[in-house]
């Protein structure tokens, strides 16, 4: 009987044997596969330029930048980058996650309560915008945040510029009463500076352990001293509660469950001889809240105590009176007539976005706090453990710090949670089959067809 043989169909592949002189003469290594890169790196690039401005703001120190607008020109072409970019990336626009979502609807809700502001509609509508840049930032960093070499040289960014910015600070306001930040932005007043401190010391922590280079420790380790020391001398309360968070954070991470007993240690005793060294500022802007108060310094700081509690009730009030869409964004130092913030996170969004932006603003960080939740089932790789420890610090110590932040709206927290989505996305990638664009030719759609219709040739009728 003849063999029957079957027409080769186009998407079959020849298999060679060891028979085959042609499979014989080519090695696996002859012909290596292509290297894998990064996509998006042109919106990685504009995104990091992004962070760089922010987080350094060099348009305040360096002559002739601040007629600039660097962070609108890095963030523009970030998003341009991105949208010529569309079919190249890992992650697609229907994976954005809902924290991300919810900040467009906070920033959305906030235009709109600032066009309807009883108070100021300019200064609340352009404060809009300004925070609208924070959403471009989230998206861009989500989309383009595809492995952790990338959010690492995020994170850097970030922790390298408030140490930077914390040891001039130092340089340049120790003499005075109270250390202010040199720069404007979330560094312009003493509790804006200890704030992004704070907020900051985690990732020092996780950086310092990553190295094996003693130098490189030795690098973060007296960075994050200058830091511990430039805060002790703002005399920020709400500063200084939010380290002790985020130490304590920090401390069970990477001391306890990391088996580092030694860093517990030296991390305390570190801390401890700073307070008695420097901390007088810190201390005696506590010791004024009881009312005993014994010179001028402490009497200021005991009205400011007495500020911050006025500046609650009259928030309470206007919440009161304008529940749904609230004062625009910013507007209640004109609405108080103090000329201040309310100092308390939670509240400030209320009494100026409405509590529709509360309920947004909440949302957000616990969408962060559940992505770390979810990442803790996971067994992670050494850096990875380090980071998701050091957000987890961040994020712990906003979430209560916020009761005496200074500003709602500034990026740092709201970075975090972008990191952590990222990071998320990125563990949960790794145990998924290598990614395949999205875009195929014709020839490529063609082939699978005909190989489907081969394979229905050969299965046996029913």
């Amino acid at each position: 009987m003849g063999t029957v043989t079957r027409p080769l169909h186009p998407g079959a592949v020849r298999r060679k044997t060891s028979d085959d002189p042609a499979a014989s003469s080519v090695s696996p290594q002859s012909n290596p596969a292509p290297p894998h890169s990064e996509p998006l790196s042109g919106a990685y690039f504009w995104l990091v330029v992004f962070f760089v401005v922010y987080c350094i703001r060099p348009e305040d120190w360096v002559p002739g930048l601040h007629v600039i607008p660097l962070a609108k020109i890095s963030g523009i072409f970030a998003a341009l980058a991105l949208f010529l970019s569309i079919g190249r990336s890992k992650r697609p626009i229907q994976q954005i996650p809902i924290e991300i979502w919810f900040t467009a609807a906070l920033t959305v809700w906030l235009t709109i309560s600032s066009l309807l502001s009883p108070v100021w509609r300019g200064g609340a509508f352009f404060k809009s915008l300004d925070f609208a840049k924070l959403l471009v930032a989230m998206v861009v960093g989500f989309l383009v945040v595809t492995s952790v070499t990338r959010l690492r040289r995020l994170l850097f960014v970030q922790a390298a510029s408030v140490v930077v910015i914390a040891a001039i600070s130092f340089v340049t306001g120790h003499s005075h009463l109270r250390a202010y930040g040199l720069v404007g932005g979330m560094y312009e007043n003493s509790n804006d500076l200890a704030f992004a401190i704070a907020l900051t010391i985690p990732l020092c922590f996780a950086f310092a352990l990553r190295s094996r280079s003693i130098v490189v420790k030795a690098l973060w380790g007296g960075g994050s001293l200058a830091m511990l020391v430039t805060l002790f001398l703002t005399g920020s309360r709400g500063g200084a509660i939010t380290l002790a968070i985020a130490t304590l954070v920090c401390l069970w991470h990477f001391g306890i469950q990391g088996k580092r007993p030694q860093l517990v240690l030296a991390t305390i005793v570190a801390v401890v001889a700073l307070f008695v060294l420097t901390g007088g500022v810190v201390a005696q802007r506590f010791s004024a809240m009881s009312g005993n108060v014994n010179d001028t310094f402490q009497q200021s700081a005991y009205e400011s105590y007495r500020q911050r509690s006025l500046l609650i009730d009259l928030s309470l009030s206007a919440l009161k009176d304008h529940p749904l869409f609230g004062l625009g964004t910013g507007d209640f130092e004109v609405y108080s007539g103090l000329w201040h913030e309310v100092h308390l996170a939670y509240l400030q969004v209320a009494v100026e976005g409405g509590i529709p932006a509360f309920l947004l603003y909440v949302g957000i960080f616990w969408c962060g706090y559940r992505n770390l939740r979810r990442l803790s089932r996971r067994s992670l790789d050494p850096e990875t453990q380090l980071f998701a420890w050091a957000l987890h610090g961040t994020l712990i110590a906003f979430l209560i710090g916020a009761l005496f932040s200074p500003d709602a709206y500034q990026y740092f927290p709201f970075f975090t949670v972008m990191y952590i989505a990222a990071l998320r996305a990125t563990v949960e990638e790794r145990s998924q089959p290598e990614w395949v664009p999205a875009a195929r030719d014709k020839r490529s759609k063609t082939l699978r067809f005909a190989g489907w219709r081969a394979r229905a040739a050969d299965s046996p009728p029913v």
